[in-house]
C-alpha cells in the first residue's frame, strides 16, 4: 500500500492550517507526523485517512499496483486516537464483536486473544462505558493492532495511558507495526522512536 500527498494544504474558514505538502508514505515503512500542538497533525491524518478533504491539492491510494478509490480506503487501514469514540453501551466482549463486523482479524486473534493481549480477562463483561479514560485507549490500540489492514495509524496513541500503558504500548508497537505502513500522530518521542522517516507539519506553513 502506498500514499502519494501532491500539493496538499488545507485551511479552516481563510486561515491555512497547513500548504505544499507533497510527500510519499510507502508500503510497510514506519512515519511519524510531527509538530506542536495545534500545527496541525491530526488534521493531516484525518486527511490521510480520507476522512477529511483537502482544500487544495490530490491524493492517491495505491494497493498491489492499482489504484484505490478513496471510498474504499477504510476497508484498508486501522486507525486509533484518543478523540475515536467507542459504543459506551457495548460490553469489551460486544465492543470487539462489532469492530471485527467491519474487518477482518489479523492472523492468529480472535476475541479472546485480544482481551489476553489487553489483560483485561475481568472486564470482559463489563460495558465500556465504565472503563477509565486509559483502558478505553488500550482498547481503540488493541483494535488498531489487530485488524488486519496494510496501513495503521495511531493519533497520539499514549494520551490518557498511565506508565504502565505506556510500557504495554512499547512492548506491542514494534511487534504490530511490521510489514505495515505505520503513520503515528504524535509530539512525544518515545511514541514514534522507532520510526526512520519523519513529516514535519510546520515546515509547510
Amino acid at each position: 500500500m502506498e500514499i502519494t500527498l501532491q500539493n496538499i494544504g488545507r485551511r479552516f474558514n481563510r486561515e491555512w492550517i497547513f500548504r505544499g505538502i507533497d510527500y510519499s508514505f510507502n508500503e510497510a515503512e514506519s512515519y511519524a507526523i510531527l509538530g506542536a500542538n495545534g500545527s496541525g497533525k491530526s488534521t493531516l491524518v484525518q486527511i490521510v485517512a480520507s476522512n477529511l478533504s483537502p482544500s487544495e491539492g490530490n491524493i492517491t491510494y495505491t494497493f498491489k499496483g492499482e489504484a484505490l478509490e478513496v471510498e474504499n480506503v477504510f476497508k484498508h487501514l486501522s486507525f486509533a486516537s484518543p478523540y475515536l469514540e467507542l459504543v459506551e453501551d457495548f460490553t469489551l466482549t460486544e465492543i470487539i464483536d462489532f469492530h471485527f463486523g467491519f474487518k477482518e482479524y489479523l492472523q492468529g486473534f480472535d476475541n479472546k486473544e485480544i482481551i489476553n493481549l489487553l489483560g483485561f480477562e475481568k472486564y470482559r463483561n463489563r460495558c465500556i462505558k465504565n472503563f477509565s479514560s486509559g483502558m478505553k485507549q488500550r482498547v481503540k490500540l488493541a483494535l488498531a493492532f489487530c485488524s488486519s489492514s496494510p496501513i495503521l495509524l495511531l493519533d497520539e496513541p499514549t494520551a490518557n495511558l498511565d506508565n504502565q500503558g505506556i510500557d504495554w504500548y512499547l512492548s506491542l508497537i514494534s511487534r504490530f507495526s511490521q510489514n505495515r505502513l505505520t503513520l503515528i500522530c504524535s509530539n512525544q518521542e518515545h511514541e514514534y522512536s522507532f520510526c526512520k522517516k519523519r513529516l514535519n507539519v510546520q515546515d509547510y506553513k
